[in-house]
């Protein structure tokens, strides 16, 4: 029911616990996405200093990246009862909720959605400009039932108000709502909107690349979108990226290309799904 961008918030690390050299060592296990080690580092954190709010927020964290539900809420919960007016706790609070929804049985997963959805409007409430609480918001509602708070409408409103605070931003949520709603035309011309003001834009790019894979349109344009991600260093090994060009590629006609652009997706992650199927059916077909 939710998608929680789990790693939207593991990018950027500030524990105030202990010497510098802690500090540094749990950022770069972070960089490094060794949430075990870093888990570790930061249970240590606050088994000796019980009121560190930044180092339950970070163990939170690196639990969500591990995908151990109940262990991330508990740290984000800790952290957000020691800090709580802070609103990007509370954001990380609503990820730790949302993820445990996914992983909960019914009845469980509908209070925690509801939790995940009471704690992304207070971050919005905390922090009315901050845009990562109302694009989560949005998301929520996007995705969400009535019974737990979603709806396409208040998705809207969240949109509107991300535009009002970002116009870049508010392009790129008006056009992630119009993919839902399979308004792919609308959608795609708003991305163009935003790489013709922000040649290279990421989000962009990706985004234009993947609504191509998806639709058929504008192949040529959605290929070189990915690729252009791919070129970058820190995005070489992107089994999604790589996934969706070979989506493109099928689409173009070219199959060996496309074997190719999933056996890639497959060095970068040996278990991603998407491109083990596609690359199964073709090597069958």
């Amino acid at each position: 029911m939710l998608r929680p961008l789990l790693l939207s918030a593991l990018t950027v690390l500030a524990v105030h616990a202990g010497e510098p050299s802690v500090r540094e060592q749990v950022g770069e296990l972070f960089q490094q996405r060794r949430w075990h080690d870093a888990r570790l580092v930061l249970e240590g954190i606050t088994a000796r200093e019980p009121a560190n709010a930044e180092a339950w927020q970070a163990l939170g964290q690196a639990n969500l990246a591990l995908q151990n539900a109940d262990a991330a809420v508990a740290a984000q919960e800790k952290a957000v009862e020691l800090l709580p007016h802070d609103a990007v706790y509370r954001l990380q609070l609503g990820h730790a909720y949302g993820f445990a929804a996914t992983k909960a049985g019914l009845f469980a997963k509908l209070g925690f959605a509801k939790k995940c959805k009471a704690a992304y409007d207070r971050a919005v409430e905390l922090d009315p400009t901050n845009l990562n609480a109302r694009w989560s918001l949005m998301e929520f509602c996007r995705q969400a039932p009535g019974i737990v708070g979603g709806g396409i409408e208040l998705a809207y409103a969240q949109a509107a108000e991300i535009k009002k605070l970002d116009v870049r931003r508010g392009r790129a949520a008006y056009a992630s709502l119009y993919s839902h709603e399979k308004k792919f035309t609308e959608a795609i011309a708003l991305y163009d909107e935003v790489l013709r003001e922000t040649p290279g834009d990421p989000d962009a790019l990706y985004h234009f690349g993947r609504l191509a894979a998806q639709t058929g349109l504008q192949l040529d344009r959605g290929l070189a979108a990915l690729r252009e991600i791919v070129a970058q260093p820190d995005r070489k090994n992107d089994a999604r990226v790589h996934t969706f060009i070979g989506d493109i590629l099928l689409k173009k006609g070219d199959k060996p290309g496309a074997i190719t652009a999933y056996e890639t997706a497959l060095t970068g992650d040996p278990g991603y799904t998407r491109a083990l199927e596609a690359l199964r059916k073709l090597k069958e077909g």
